[in-house]
């Protein structure tokens, strides 16, 4: 995948869990709990999670991400034989209170500094992805944070894409577009975005339509390959 640098430019629009935020420090944060089974279960919980909402997309059956992530909690526990309602709980709580990737304030300050416009485009819900970001301690940064609660279908649903170009009234191609989820990274190039995909485990492309125009290796490249 090419590496060269991107211009024109005037917005970077964010997938949120996976790219902003790491999914697994939920789990992780309960080790104590879990043991050496909270890998497992956050890897379940995950797939899990993903599945229902592309099931929910084309079932026509929406709910919103809280419940989807519980949903998928469940699963994940009965699947590990884990009955434990405590640490039900816990674990959502948890996500509430999810990690940030440590390269992503720096990165952030660094485009902000810029001028360029910031937003975020996720499943989450907006309660969700305030908790998250105000735990990061980034939440001050983006312009938009949006939801696909305001269109009722997830990703890869071009109409959740739209949300970004809709409201920051910049079009499509001045938009790059940032996820760790090569699938997203995939559709939102379809959409038409540029797109960079943080690529944070080492994974083969996909081999679905419309390729990302670049690859990184985390975040913290991502100013030095917007040109100027």
């Amino acid at each position: 995948m090419e590496t060269r640098q991107i211009d024109g430019i005037d917005a970077c629009v964010f997938d949120a869990y996976g790219t902003l935020f790491d999914v697994s420090s939920v789990a992780r944060g309960a080790q104590d709990a879990l043991g050496e089974r909270w890998q497992a279960l956050s890897d379940l919980w995950r797939n899990k999670q993903l599945q229902y909402t592309w099931l929910r997309g084309l079932g026509g059956h929406h709910a919103d991400f809280w419940q989807v992530t519980g949903d998928a909690l469940d699963y994940a526990m009965a699947s590990l034989r884990i009955e434990d309602d405590g640490l039900r709980a816990r674990l959502m709580n948890l996500y509430l209170s999810i990690s940030a990737y440590p390269e992503v304030p720096a990165m952030l300050a660094a485009l902000k500094a810029r001028g360029m416009k910031l937003a975020i485009l996720s499943n989450g819900t907006p309660a969700m992805l305030a908790a998250a970001a105000a735990n990061a301690g980034i939440a001050a940064y983006f312009d938009a944070v949006l939801s696909v609660e305001e269109v009722g279908v997830y990703k890869p649903h071009p109409s959740v894409y739209a949300l970004a170009t809709l409201r920051l009234n910049i079009p499509r191609p001045n938009i790059c577009f940032l996820s760790s989820n090569s699938w997203d990274a995939w559709s939102a190039k379809a959409f038409g975005y540029r797109v960079l995909w943080c690529n944070r485990f080492g994974q083969a492309p996909e081999r679905i339509p419309s390729p990302p125009d670049g690859e990184l290796a985390d975040l913290s490249t991502l100013p030095a390959r917007l040109a100027r």
